[in-house]
């Protein structure tokens, strides 16, 4: 049997795992990476797999930005800031249903200037804290405020990772996904379908009108873990304008700009917390609320994709889908769309993009065309396409695994009650929007 289909299977036989036995899924992915890697490393002689691809398959900048974050949210949690912001959002909107789309548009826009991960984690305690004031399921919030933060994740250059391999390779700048060669960027397909799933989401809770439960205001002693909240937010925006370097140690530390940025900050949050208690509760409470169960499910996913990728698997679906497409250019952009949208909710997109960058282009160069209208439909729907299911996108991952630690267990179906229609008035809104502006005019 060869490499090829026994990764179809190996990877087939994972995912149906990781749906049927959720509260196994770290394990599960760390024992399907380390099959990968075994039968690729020693069985598979014509494919290069070692220690160095395993290492060199696993994203450290995102497990760093996640973990650094997580910190720094931990400490926000115990300054009592989720609670005081809870009380200001319960004064000013009239039920519950306004409340959970009040947080979800909040996560959406913050999430466009920052990765959609960190923004969970950002957003998500403030939806718990009201939540539990109003007694009420977390669930649909933190599903909502997930999948509203990688739909505008595709939005700037900085939101997602898929946009930053896209703003590499066509050589973009942060202003270009605003405005680029005299038409609208993908910035504003992104927010045509942000404003249709506001509608969605006022559809999908038209039930939860009971009115809000209003508290006295929660009093917060200390504000720094909020100051360092926003400086993650800065400082992210601002590392996307440091120049590339060309090689060498430079480089690398290029590369996990982010995460550096986000542990930093962490060991300053802890830092002042220590001088300003002088005790070490909080620090230990740091590192005890980390959820290192997501943390080593996001780290083995890395080397799982990385083992169908150096098996072909990936490469071969890249053709296929384009060949699909023939010789129309409208065909070819539907195709890479809405195949996009199916592979990126089981596959992670960023390998499945990286891959796709350069099949897209070598299509537009044979079909006498721009590149940059199959560049906009790729991302779109490799993007978006995450939001569908539980495990097809980071910041789903993550805010399952803070339903997880509330105690609440998340079913695929239910998580894919509100995922499927938000994900399809997005991805049709954004196609048909990209296709108006960069394939017909």
């Amino acid at each position: 049997m060869s490499p090829f289909i026994i990764a179809i299977i190996l990877f087939a036989v994972t995912y149906v795992l990781l749906f049927t036995l959720p509260k196994l899924r770290s394990y599960i992915a760390l024992g399907s990476a380390v099959v990968f890697s075994v039968w690729l490393t020693f069985f598979c002689a014509d494919i290069e797999f070692g220690l160095g691809t395993v290492l060199g398959a696993i994203d450290f900048n995102i497990l760093m930005m996640i973990a650094g974050t997580m910190g720094i949210v931990t400490l926000f949690i115990e300054s009592k800031m989720p609670m005081r912001i809870a009380d200001v959002m319960l004064s000013k909107f009239g039920n519950v249903k306004m409340a959970i789309v009040a947080m979800a548009v909040l996560s959406g826009v913050v999430s466009a200037f920052v990765d959609n991960v960190a923004t969970v984690l950002m957003i998500a305690p403030i939806a718990l804290a009201v939540c539990k004031k109003q007694n009420i399921s977390p669930v649909p919030a933190i599903i909502s405020i997930a999948v509203s933060s990688n739909l505008q994740g595709a939005a700037t250059l900085v939101g997602d990772t898929t946009s930053i391999l896209l703003g590499g390779y066509a050589d973009m700048t942060f202003f270009d996904f605003f405005w680029f060669r005299g038409r609208p960027g993908i910035f504003w397909a992104v927010e045509l379908g942000a404003a249709l799933t506001v509608l969605i989401l006022l559809f999908i809770f038209r039930k939860e009108t009971q009115p809000l439960k209003l508290t006295d205001r929660t009093e917060v002693k200390d504000y720094v873990p909020s100051f360092l909240m926003v400086g993650v937010v800065l400082a992210l925006i601002l590392a996307s304008f440091i120049p590339q370097p060309s090689e060498g140690a430079l480089l690398t530390l290029y590369n996990l700009r982010n995460g550096i940025i986000c542990m930093v900050l962490m060991v300053v949050g802890i830092v002042v917390n220590l001088c300003r208690t002088k005790k070490f509760d909080s620090t230990k409470n740091v590192f005890k609320e980390m959820d290192y169960q997501t943390l080593l499910l996001l780290a083995s996913l890395f080397v799982v994709i990385q083992g169908i990728t150096s098996a072909g698997v990936i490469d071969k679906l890249a053709e296929g889908l384009v060949a699909i497409g023939g010789g129309s250019l409208f065909l070819t952009y539907t195709v890479i769309v809405f195949a996009s949208v199916l592979i990126s909710a089981v596959v992670d997109n960023i390998p499945y993009v990286l891959t796709m960058l350069p099949v897209v282009t070598s299509v537009a160069a044979g079909m006498g065309v721009e590149p940059y209208v199959l560049y906009f439909g790729l991302l779109v729907g490799a993007t978006l396409g995450g939001n569908i299911t539980p495990i097809g996108a980071s910041a789903n991952i993550t805010g399952i695994g803070i339903l997880r630690k509330e105690g609440y267990e998340v079913k695929a179906g239910d998580f894919m009650k509100i995922s499927v229609p938000f994900t399809l008035t997005a991805v049709l809104s954004g196609y048909l929007f990209i296709w108006i502006f960069w394939g017909l005019l």
